[in-house]
């Protein structure tokens, strides 16, 4: 023990044995003042009684003050975090044994409050974790279901064309059906293909590689290799295009996939010798497409579910592969843009749009 605390308060031993000392000292010299000043035994006493009370209420205040008040305290502040409420930490101050105390009940509670909110945390993202998993399961079984209701089609024309092919003696036959079982071999393949890239989209394995592009050229060049001198056109293509450059920010070839699937999904669905228009507008800063088609349209109860994968609206007339439209939807989502589908007069019109780049 250092020399210095023999003379100082640091210790609730220490002051009470301060505070006995003196209060025996004060004892004895109130008595022998009482008697020297006082010859009169009776008066002597009486004196001495009353110096005798200011001394005990004395030493009970200083008890008080340094004993009963801390505890009182300190037991307020332990019950309070016996029941987890660690908003109202222990105020004493004092260097003594209870003041280290209450410092070590305040730093307890910020302990135990930062385990709470860790184990809050830990929970939270456990949580998160489990519905993760939920959703992955269900993402999973939906896939697999969809991808056996896909499959069962082309997998049953294969069979039976390739058991026909087993008998058939004829050739030109015999090339018809190996032609049907090449065509559905290519149709699954590029559904598979297909749904690997919409699941990397969606999982975040692709990513997009914006780029500075016209975009009145590209679109120009799409429309092209998809409208323009196909032998099964039966449409009337009517464009309405800026006769100057527009050039955006974006990815070109998932905006190449984007339109592909917008206008053969248009081409798909317009009628017999109905119009298919292209309509490509500024404003605002904004770059506005649209592709329109005249034909069946789409129930109003169907227009938000068409983006969801292998959904296909059922008595609506409408038809589609069930997963280009889906594709649509995330690439455009992965950039936050603005994109829908409405039904017009005689038609049906899906559009998106993106800034204008500087």
């Amino acid at each position: 023990m250092n020399r210095k605390d023999y003379f100082t308060l640091r210790t609730v031993r220490r002051k009470l044995i301060m505070i006995s000392k003196l209060a025996g000292i004060i004892l004895m010299i109130s008595y022998v003042i009482s008697t020297r000043l006082f010859p009169d035994s009776d008066l002597s006493v009486l004196i001495w009684l009353i110096f005798v009370i200011l001394l005990v209420l004395t030493v009970d205040y200083l008890m008080g003050r340094f004993i009963s008040e801390p505890l009182a305290k300190l037991n307020r502040a332990a019950c309070q975090m016996s029941h987890l409420d660690f908003s109202t930490p222990c105020t004493i101050k004092t260097t003594d044994e209870f003041g280290e105390l209450s410092a070590s009940l305040n730093k307890m509670a910020e302990s135990l409050q930062q385990a709470f909110r860790d184990l809050e945390s830990a929970n939270e993202r456990l949580e998160q974790d489990i519905e993760q998993k939920k959703c992955l399961l269900a993402e999973r079984k939906e896939l697999v279901d969809n991808l056996s209701h896909e499959m069962k089609t082309p997998l049953g024309v294969i069979r039976a064309y390739a058991e026909g092919l087993q008998d058939e003696t004829d050739e030109a036959k015999r090339q018809k059906y190996a032609e049907v079982i090449i065509a559905e071999t290519e149709r699954m393949n590029h559904l598979i293909t297909t749904l690997l890239d919409l699941s990397a989209l969606e999982n975040g394995a692709a990513q997009l590689h914006p780029e500075r592009f016209d975009f009145v050229e590209f679109l120009e060049t799409v429309a092209g290799r998809l409208l323009i001198d196909t032998p099964d056109a039966d449409f009337v293509l009517q464009y309405e295009l800026p006769e100057h450059s527009v050039y955006v920010e974006a990815d070109k070839s998932r905006m190449e996939q984007t339109l592909d699937n917008l206008i053969v999904n248009a081409k798909r669905n317009v009628r017999p010798g109905g119009v298919l228009k292209l309509s490509l507008k500024e404003n605002g800063g904004m770059l506005e497409f649209s592709v329109f088609n005249q034909g069946m349209p789409i129930p109003q109860e169907t227009l938000s579910k068409i983006w969801t994968k292998f959904y296909r609206g059922q008595n609506s007339g409408y038809s589609g592969s069930g997963l280009g439209l889906a594709i649509v939807a995330q690439i455009l989502s992965m950039r936050h843009l603005s994109y829908g589908v409405r039904n017009k007069e005689e038609g049906v019109e899906f559009y998106f749009s993106l800034p204008v780049g500087k």
